[in-house]
Order: structure tokens, then sequence, then C-alpha cells
């Protein structure tokens, strides 16, 4: 092969190195002092969904099995999560210590996510603002179900 090839070859690789040094050092930063958030002018988030005939009345607790659980009356804030002061206790190693909320706001109920690691998902999307609820609708937190009922 010729010289240049070569050269240009070895930069190549000298700055795949690079970027891989630089990407492993990001990625211990943000995990030693925290993801910075970045902001945008305007946010982008989906359009809201309109409720299906009325507010729901409660939250069915499914397990991770498919089976029946708990039944909670939707009135005022429910929070959801593995700690013990929390209104809907999951027993889910992948939901965090204070994971979800569900609240009321202008007589429609809604779901947000409180910063979970491992995210709250309404209807297999993931919520990344606060979402309307409505009877039907299913919550997926960790491996644990959660269906909006009348």
């Amino acid at each position: 092969m010729p010289p240049f090839v070569l050269t240009i070859l070895k930069l190549v690789l000298l700055l795949l190195l690079y970027f891989f040094v630089y990407r492993a050092v990001r990625t211990i930063a943000a995990d030693l002092y925290g993801r910075r958030e970045r902001r945008a002018a305007t946010p982008r988030t989906k359009p809201v969904r309109k409720a299906r005939g009325g507010s729901p009345g409660r939250v069915v607790l499914l397990t991770d099995k498919g089976g029946r659980g708990s039944q909670h009356k939707l009135n005022g804030t429910l929070t959801i999560g593995r700690a013990p002061d929390t209104d809907i206790r999951l027993d889910d190693t992948y939901a965090s210590q204070q994971h979800a909320r569900i609240s009321e706001r202008n007589g429609t109920w809604m779901v947000e996510d409180l910063g979970s690691t491992n995210g709250t998902y309404l209807n297999r999307t993931k919520v990344t603002a606060p979402a309307h609820l409505a009877p039907g609708d299913r919550i997926r937190i960790g491996n644990t179900y959660l269906e909006v009922r009348r």
C-alpha cells in the first residue's frame, strides 16, 4: 500500500481512539455528577390526547404476569413507586422509589413521570410530559402494569 493511504488510516484510527476515550470520560462524568438537562426554547411535546368519554374512576394494579392486583380509587393525587410512603407501593426492582404520579388537573386525570430511571409508559408511549388518562389506558412502570377503569 502507498504510504499516503497508511497515513490516512493511522489518522482515522487515532481519531476513533480519541472519540472513544472522550465518550468514556463523558459517561463517567455524567454518572458521577449527573446529566445536564438541555432546555429548548420551545418545549417539544406530543399533542394532548382528549379523554375518551368522561374521567376514569379507579386504577387497577396488575402484576407482572398479568394477574389481578389491588384497586385504587382515583381521588386527589396518587404517587406510585417502591418507597413505603407512596400511595401505590410496587414490589418491582425496575421501579424507582418515587416513580410516577397520577393527579387531577382541570377536571381530567394526568399521569407524569417523576424523573424515574427506567421511565413511565402510557399505552407503549414513554411519558415525557404530563399525559391525559382515559378509561382503558395502560400504564407500565418497570414490569408492572396499571390499568385505568371507570
